[in-house]
């Protein structure tokens, strides 16, 4: 049955300025000629509050269908009966329209004085009968529609498209009163039809649009479609479009049509769709006027989308019109109405909406008690309760986050839970629901720690997920919330499959959210924020790639002044500090400060987010503190957690942490300056952080864990043992709390091994030492911990034990756990440049191991020790580029792919980029991609090599470090090699000889690390003094200098005592030992060749000088007249030559000669000229295959491409050694630098000999010295078999000598074709080089010094 119903306003126009009847009070409306009997019907007046001269009716007026006139008096309480007028809604236009719809007149009544009139105005909506009659009651009509349908022909007619829309109609009325999603289908159908036969010229053409619009738009709301919100957005328009301006219902179209743009955003994003939402709800407020009974809920949805986009731009603007647009709402509907829950519920939205944005507390106080109103408002079994009591969760649990009170979140959870009860199953949403209540117990978990309560909240984000359609656009939301449960979760338990289930439901929420959206930062946030949580829990770098990627594209796609902004900045800041606290690039932590002092100065003063924001800088100055020691940086940190305390109110679930925070600030300056009040802060800040905390609080650990080491701090201060007894306590508190497999087990496990350790020096010293090599031992064997955080327990756990019980049967495992965790911590996923910066503090680790392996007399395992430990980047170098030819031979595809991310894998290795201040935010991004890359190569190659071992048989110890018998098996059979490991403790060599089947231990008791320390300085001190060490790279012409460097700092020392003391302790005892030095070779015997690998200061010494020189040539004895010597980074590159020193092409054999004489900005060296002149006419002589190109006539580029083309190369040039980025170190060519990075990254298969005719190219960085980071090991990486190279600087004048005399013999004893060049007898070339200078310069320390700096690499 199908009724009228009238809204009708009243309003009064005076005729004249001075008329009593101004303030006339209208009180009703009297209706005659209804059905209501003879006294008519009497309607109350209610007037407008904004305009004391409009009245609106107090309800509705309705009347049968069939009745179109009546009559109507207007009455005042002062004057009585005033106005009169016959009422004939047949004149309003009104449409034939079956659905809802409305039209309008105003009409001036007759009135009972001429000095006021009265204007009548009313609406009329058509509105369908309350009851309905189901489906199966009311076949006869829909068959009658149907027959009639059935029977027209199948060609457009107006009679046949309104029979198509009665029948969407009535399927409309079906779905409504089901819920059966088929009838909104079948009524689309049905609508689609009815547009079809209806001309666009024709006046009920938007009527048709509008009902087919909102059936699309009902489909979306229940599905998520987002076909079907296009769609129904573009229908609605063009019902819009059609409606001329005088037509009464456009504006409840423009109201349909800001609707469905405003669901367009939400579902993608377009911030078109949001300012076309509130253009067109601005227009269906301004065409309606405000007694219409439709205005409230026109104002509500202008409210709602000025929300909206408030929520993704951040204006304060918008949130304020959205207040604003409510508040006038919920002015404007009456009590009682049935609307006006949901009024108050969008108010209470908006007030949220602000105070999540802002933190004024007026705000969340008046969301609350709005929301509370919509709930209090809504009876019992309203559809609209279940929505304002989820609304009523949000703001409770809002308020408790910020303030703390338990009683909030208990409200919060109520709500929640009643929301979801009485939401039907299949409701649209009840996805949502179930994911607010899971926010409300996670947010009670992370105060209280209640294992069921993050029980809860998985379940029902779980649900969340699961009742979701595929496809809907509310998904994304549901996995990032479940995303953010599980990293909860993860916080408290340490599982690994919770962080790994964050992660991944965290991506899929990326994954799922449209380019543009705006909801996608704060979805990369919170991506970020996991990855960054598991990173720091397993420390493996392509996590925190990841998240400071996401943070960085986060930080991106919000725009200048978003709300969201400071706490995305604030994320990124934390990420970088991560980063930081695990590698140390000063870029990282300078990254840190810059983006959390962003966070705090784009946050409000009163922003509930301030404390948090304050606490994360006071982190990151503290971190850049303990790493570079400026004071101003502690000073800032403990001023930023104490403004974070101060601005955190009490109770608040944040303020442990804090009171924790400021704590370890203290502490760190307490370490800095000793002063007994800072340790005392520490103390008291960490024992409130303690009690602050509640019982079963995943934060709870962590906090007795830092009281532990604050107390720690102090007794290693003063020494008070109920300083340490307390220290212990709270550290097996924190132990006790940790679930095992939980990452921060190790360092918890760590502090209190320290803390035993020092307590073992005061009382019962073999049971507390027992009990700290317990915990260091078991944090070290913690396989779910970081390798960092293993590593260092591992360390004092072998240390303590092979100093205090050195013939202990834990001491090899100790360390077998040391070494092997060491290559973990340098893993090729790290630059070049960074695994030299994180060896720096390791480098004596191999050395230690294998001092300890010597006391035990495991020899074979000190050797083995020292080549896993030792040149750890050239070795992973070596690994990329190992030959594979039987494993090409079993399986051709994988060993493609294995070379293919090798080759990769070692260009991005050597890349040089890094943050620099001042890099746009793009650059930035660029970067982090490079090293995402990197990191990811890293992974491929890695599991490339874990299949290879494991799938391919014979393949099991591809590429593991080499056991001691196989290092025999493949020395060269000319000589012996000889490991001089130098430690604090003990030094020792180890001698390798070919066909003996152990390695010889030759003890050195006579030598010490003290002393090759000390003679390692005087011999700097010496060489700095006579102008032949180069401390810096720099290249400034200096006059009159001819020496291949740089001029230093002058200071005397004398060279003969170490070159004598290292020939009485180091060489003459081992070649003793070989049977070498018995009597001095005859000139005309081959003399045998030996190979050295120093360890420790002895790296920097020149063993292959060592000897007596005092008088005469007659009376030297040395190390040249036994052996021809040469050096060797690790035993394993020699072997590794060995067993790959295949014939040279022939037409690659030869000699490419280069010299820069006259280098920019370097001083001129014009003997090169002569050097390389001299030895090109000697090899043009020989007959062999040479090239020689000078100076400018040759580009760096060039000389990559000639060491390609030739065989064996002679550089005649200037070199420095860089010792902060040893990478750098360079070969100075005329058009730049030719750096050791260049020429890592080529593989040189035809590589035979480099001559390297320049200053400290076998010089190593002192910070690196078991990593032989200089020019002559890069040659040998880069594919030479052999290198000539300088430990210091050379004269100009000499140089050409020695080359003459290096090539003259080596031309004599060429093997192979007469045009080809053989560098194999390059040992005994430099030989006879060096002992023709000798003889020309004689014996005193300047000519030790001129011929003593020409040093041999590999074969």
């Amino acid at each position: 049955m199908l009724t009228l119903r009238l809204d009708i306003i009243l309003k009064l126009e005076d005729t004249s300025t001075n008329s009593k009847y101004q303030t006339l009070n209208m009180t009703e409306l009297v209706a005659f000629g209804l059905k209501d009997g003879p006294d008519g019907i009497h309607i109350p007046l209610i007037q407008n509050p904004c305009s004391p001269k409009e009245w609106k009716v107090e309800g509705f007026l309705t009347l049968p269908q069939e009745q179109s006139t009546f009559k109507i008096i207007a009455t005042s309480k002062e004057c009585g009966n005033v106005g009169f007028l016959d009422v004939d809604i047949s004149k309003s236009n009104l449409q034939t329209a079956a659905r809802d719809s409305e039209c309008g007149k105003v009409q001036r009544m007759e009135t009972s004085h001429d000095e006021f009139y009265l204007i009548l105005g009313w609406n009329v909506h058509k509105v369908t009968s309350e009851s309905f009659v189901a489906p199966d009651g009311n076949v006869a009509m829909l068959d009658g529609i149907l027959k009639q349908i059935n029977n027209l022909p199948n060609v457009a007619c107006l009679k046949l498209g309104k029979l198509h829309n009665m029948h969407g109609d009535w399927l409309m009325s079906c779905f409504k009163h089901t819920t059966d999603l088929s009838y909104i289908t079948e009524a689309i159908s049905a609508y689609k039809q009815a547009v079809n036969n209806f001309p666009d010229d024709h006046p009920n053409m938007p009527h048709m649009l509008t009902d087919l619009g909102m059936a699309l738009l009902e489909q979306f709301e229940c599905t998520g479609n987002l076909s079907a919100i296009t769609e129904a957005t573009t229908i609605l328009q063009k019902a819009v479009d059609l409606t001329p301006p005088s037509d009464m219902e456009l504006n409840g179209r423009c109201s349909n049509l800001g609707i469905s743009y405003r669901y367009c955003f939400d579902s993608m994003g377009n911030l078109s769709d949001i300012a076309q939402a509130i253009s067109a709800l601005q227009k269906a407020v301004k065409l309606t006027p405000f007694w219409d009974s439709n205005l409230p809920a026109f104002l509500s949805n202008l409210g709602n989308s000025y929300l909206t986009c408030f929520e993704h731009l951040g204006s304060l603007s918008d949130i304020a019109e959205a207040i604003s647009a409510h508040q006038k709402a919920v002015d404007l509907t009456p009590i009682g109405h049935p609307d006006l829950p949901s009024q108050f519920n969008n108010l209470g939205s908006s007030y949220l909406t602000r105070f999540v944005h802002l933190g004024s507390l007026s705000d969340i106080a008046e969301a609350i008690s709005a929301h509370q109103k919509a709930v209090d408002l809504t009876p019992t079994g309203h559809p609209d309760l279940p929505s304002q009591l989820n609304n009523l969760g949000n703001s409770y649990t809002t308020h408790f986050k910020h303030l703390g009170n338990l009683s909030d979140i208990a409200e919060a959870i109520s709500a929640h839970q009643k929301a979801v009860e009485l939401t039907p199953a299949g409701h649209p949403n009840l996805p949502s629901r179930f994911n607010n209540l899971g926010n409300s117990y996670t947010t009670r978990f992370k105060h209280l720690g209640n294992l069921s309560d993050i029980a809860e909240a998985i379940s029902a984000h779980q649900k969340a997920v699961e009742l979701t359609p595929t496809g809907h656009p509310n998904l994304p939301s549901q996995f990032n919330n479940l995303g953010n449960s599980y990293i909860a979760c993860f916080k408290h338990l340490g599982n690994l499959s919770d962080i790994a289930e964050a992660i991944s439901a965290h991506q899929k929420a990326v994954e799922l959210t449209p380019t543009g959206h705006p909801n996608l930062p704060s979805r990369l946030n919170n991506l970020g924020n996991s990855y960054t949580t598991r990173f720091m829990h397993l420390g493996n770098l392509p996590d925190i790639a990841e998240a400071i990627s996401a943070h960085q594209k986060a930080v991106d796609l919000t725009p200048t002044g978003h709300p969201d902004l400071p706490s995305h900045f604030n994320n990124l800041g934390n990420s970088y500090l991560t980063r930081f606290e695990h590698l140390g690039n000063l870029s990282d932590i300078a990254e840190a400060i810059s983006a959390h002092q962003k966070a705090v100065e784009l946050t409000p003063a009163d922003h509930p987010d301030l404390p948090s924001h304050f606490n994360n800088l006071g982190n990151s100055y503290l971190t850049c503190f303990e790493h570079l020691g400026n004071l101003s940086d502690i000073a800032e940190a403990i001023s930023a957690h104490q403004k974070a305390i101060d601005l955190t109110p009490t109770g608040h679930p944040n303020l442990p942490s804090q009171f924790n925070n400021l704590g370890n600030a203290y502490s760190t300056r307490f370490e800095r300056l000793r002063s007994l009040s800072d340790i005392a802060e520490a103390i008291s800040a960490h024992k409130k952080a303690v009690e602050l905390t509640p019982t079963g609080h995943p934060n709870l650990p962590s906090q007795f864990n830092n009281l532990g080491s604050s107390y720690l701090t102090r007794f290693e201060h003063l020494g008070s043992l109920s300083d340490i007894a307390e220290a212990i306590f709270a550290q097996h508190k924190a132990i006790e709390l940790t679930p095992f497999g939980h990452p921060y087990l190790a360092p918890y496990h760590h502090n209190i091994g320290s803390s035993f350790h020092l307590l073992s020096h005061q009382s019962d010293y073999h049971n507390n030492l027992q009990k700290s090599l317990f915990h260091y031992k078991s944090a070290a064997s913690f396989d779910f911990a970081s390798p960092s955080s293993r590593l260092n327990a591992a360390k004092h756990w072998a240390t303590l034990t092979s100093k205090y019980y050195p013939q202990s049967q834990e001491t090899l495992p100790a360390f077998e756990t040391v070494m092997s965790l060491l290559s973990l911590v340098a893993g090729l996923e790290h630059t070049v440049q960074h695994r030299h910066l994180l060896l720096q503090d390791m480098s004596d680790l191999p050395l230690q191991a294998a001092a300890a392996a010597c006391s035990l007399g495991h020899i074979d395992k000190a050797l083995e020790w020292l080549e896993q430990g030792r040149c750890l980047v050239w070795t992973q170098l070596n690994h990329l580029r190992t030959p594979i030819d039987d494993l090409i031979q079993h399986n051709p595809t994988l060993a493609q792919h294995f070379l293919d991310v090798s080759k990769n894998l070692e260009c991005a290795a050597a890349r040089g980029g890094s943050l620099q201040p001042g890099m746009s935010l793009t650059e930035k991004i660029s970067l982090e991609k490079e090293a995402h890359a990197h990191l990811n190569l890293a992974n491929e190659w890695n599991n490339l090599l874990n299949t290879i071992r494991t799938t391919v048989p014979g393949f099991h110890n591809f590429l593991k470090p080499p056991l001691c018998s196989a290092l025999i098996q493949s020395l060269p059979d000319s000589g012996h090699a000889v490991v001089i490991n130098v430690h604090r403790t003990r030094c020792d060599a180890i001698a390798l000889i070919a066909g003996v089947d152990g390695p010889l231990h030759i003890q050195l008791p006579r030598f010490s690390w003290d002393k090759a320390n000390r003679y390692q300085q005087d011999f700097m001190t010496y060489l700095q003094g006579h102008q032949l060490r180069m401390q810096e790279a720099k290249l400034d012409p200096v006059e009159d200098q001819q020496e291949r460097g740089i001029k230093p700092h002058i200071k005397k020392a004398l060279v003969h005592d170490v070159l004598q003391g290292l020939w009485k302790d180091v060489v003459k005892p081992i070649l003793e030992a070989l049977a070498f030095h018995t009597s001095k070779p005859s000139s005309n015997t081959e003399l045998p060749r030996i190979w050295w690998c120093p360890t420790g200061p002895l790296s920097f010494l020149p063993l292959h000088a060592a000897g007596t020189y005092g008088g005469s040539l007659s009376d030297v004895e040395g190390i040249l007249d036994y052996v021809v010597p040469s050096y060797t980074p690790t035993i394993t590159s020699l072997t590794n030559r060995v067993q790959d020193n295949s014939a040279i092409d022939a037409d690659v054999s030869g000699l490419f000669l280069t010299c820069h004489p006259n280098a920019p900005n370097a001083f001129p060296i014009p003997g090169t000229i002569e050097e390389v002149k001299s030895v090109y006419d000697q090899v043009i002589k020989h007959g062999a295959r040479v090239q020689r190109v000078e100076g400018s006539n040759l580009t760096v580029e060039q000389g990559l491409e000639y060491m390609e083309k030739f065989s064996s190369i002679h550089l005649a040039c200037h070199a420095s050694q860089d010792q902060k980025e040893p990478l750098k170190s360079q070969f100075l060519f005329h058009d730049g630098p030719l750096t050791l990075s260049k020429i890592m990254q080529k593989n040189i298969r035809n590589a035979d000999l480099a001559f390297l005719s320049a200053c400290q190219t076998s010089t190593g960085g002192e910070g690196l010295s078991e990593e032989a980071v200089h020019l002559a090991a890069g040659m040998l990486a880069a594919g030479y078999r052999r290198v000539v190279a300088t430990m210091w600087a050379i004269k100009d004048s000499h140089a050409p000598e020695v080359a003459k005399d290096f090539y003259d013999y080596l031309l004599a004893h060429q093997c192979g074709s007469a045009s080809g060049f053989d560098g194999s007898q390059s040992a005994y070339a430099l030989h006879y080089a060096i002992q023709k200078l000798r003889q020309r310069l004689g014996n005193s320390p300047d000519s030790v010094l001129a011929w003593a700096p020409y040093v041999h690499f590999g074969l």
